[in-house]
């Protein structure tokens, strides 16, 4: 096993390696314009935002079509840790960057920061945005000290458990969902114990869970107290709310319910797991069903079913933002505004599965009524529009995503993989987080 210097020197060669890669693949210092006027505009995003003209919504088809002079191009990368960390390196820079670029939730309050705030277009007074359509705690949480807002929310994450129907009954466990919730209803204890009772009859090679570090995610996700205090000052290592996730996590790992997967890893190794039914459930906010349709694929449709999580919580949600650098960050702003505008985002809902973070988009009929064709009857509308209800967001510190990323990374998935003592796990976290966080 490396050392935890040796780990940090490879993981920072690996970072520079991979910015330096994505910085080539995406991202232009020429203007954008053709010589007849038509100009392409650049989003950069990660993992499943529903936008795209293949699997999502066709909304950039749709803005084409209405504005003949715009061309709109997406760089998609399904890693979200390399994504910000790539996307600080342009704006430092100035350079490779998108004309938008999402933002997720973890990071938001690093980039309203004072050392990253000047660094995008105010979108309050830009692109003709409807602030005002937003969840007044989205909107907090990209608002700049100034009061600026450099984020329009796309989706929140209001989360349920996804579970696969097929191996549940051939494991001797309830399919139907109301049944298969109050397996778990009220306590993260409880879903370990089902995923104990699923190991004694389960299908060969097949687990009850897909991951320890997407199950971390979840719990913390759904604790009052997360990474940051009230004030937004970092309290990870004596916060509740990770302490708990973190021993279920490791409860997890420790007793081979998971697959021993890490979620959107580079190989496509999870997203395989769905297209083979490698487990059976996954923490599921509602941006998750985009990517079980995806990756699980047509040869599974109508196997995979919502049930009610444990406990209630909201696990990530994302922003389109503007760097001021852009040479059309006009363009670019009427661009955000519109494709996080509520009718766009019911569209998005209706095929992805994400959530809107509009106020009237979540409790109109487009949404509480919507179904989702592979999952066949679910009413998905209605299970997450209820969960988002509840929502109460925890306080968020500039560091949450990297705090997020090396207990998860460096953590847990050292103890499931490798047989990592906890112990010593908890120990080269801290000792990561004290060398690349300077609070």
């Amino acid at each position: 096993m490396r050392t935890t210097s040796g780990r940090r020197a490879l993981a920072t060669l690996a970072a520079l390696a991979a910015g330096t890669a994505l910085l080539t693949g995406c991202g232009s210092d020429d203007d954008g314009e053709a010589a007849d006027g038509t100009i392409t505009l650049r989003v950069g995003t990660y993992g499943s935002f529903g936008f795209d003209d293949k699997t999502g919504a066709k909304l950039y088809a749709e803005y084409e079509r209405s504005h003949p002079k715009i061309k709109i191009v997406e760089s998609n990368v399904s890693d979200g840790q390399k994504y910000w960390d790539t996307l600080k390196l342009r704006l430092s820079r100035n350079s490779g960057l998108a004309d938008v670029q999402a933002i997720e939730v973890g990071y938001i309050a690093e980039a309203t920061s004072p050392t990253m705030a000047n660094k995008w277009v105010d979108l309050s007074k830009n692109g003709g945005s409807d602030i005002g359509a937003f969840l007044d705690w989205k909107v907090k949480q990209a608002t700049t000290p100034d009061g600026a807002v450099i984020g329009l929310g796309t989706d929140i994450g209001p989360m349920a458990v996804c579970y696969n129907k097929d191996l549940f009954a051939k494991a001797g466990l309830p399919t139907d969902r109301e049944q298969v919730g109050k397996l778990w209803a009220g306590d993260w204890g409880k879903f370990l114990q089902a995923g104990k009772d699923y190991q004694k009859k389960a299908p060969k090679g097949t687990f009850f869970h897909d991951s320890a570090s997407g199950l971390f995610n979840a719990v913390v996700n759904s604790e009052p107290v997360q990474y940051a205090d009230e004030k937004g000052q970092l309290i990870w290592e004596t916060s509740p709310g990770v302490k708990k996730a973190w021993n279920t996590a490791v409860a997890a790992a420790q007793s081979g319910i998971t697959a021993k997967l890490r979620q959107f890893d580079e190989k496509g190794t999870w997203n395989a797991g769905f297209k083979n039914s490698k487990f059976a459930t996954v923490a599921c906010p509602s941006w998750m069903t985009g990517i079980i349709k995806d990756q699980a694929g047509p040869s599974n449709q109508g196997k995979w079913d919502i049930a009610a999580p444990p406990v209630a919580g909201n696990w990530g949600g994302s922003f389109l933002a503007v760097p001021k650098s852009g040479k059309h960050t006009k363009e670019a702003a009427e661009l955000a505004a519109w494709l996080t505008a509520p009718t766009q985002a019911a569209k998005v809902f209706k095929v992805n599965g994400n959530i809107p973070s509009a106020k009237d988009t979540l409790t109109s009929t487009e949404v509480t009524g919507a179904k989702m064709p592979y999952f066949g009857d679910t009413p998905v509308g209605q299970i997450y529009a209820n969960a988002a209800a509840g929502i109460r967001p925890a306080p968020i510190s500039r560091y949450d995503g990297q705090v997020k990323t090396f207990v998860t990374d460096n953590g847990i998935l050292d103890i499931e993989q490798r047989g990592t003592d906890p112990a010593k796990a908890w120990d080269n976290v801290r000792k990561l987080i004290d060398d690349k966080i300077d609070q």
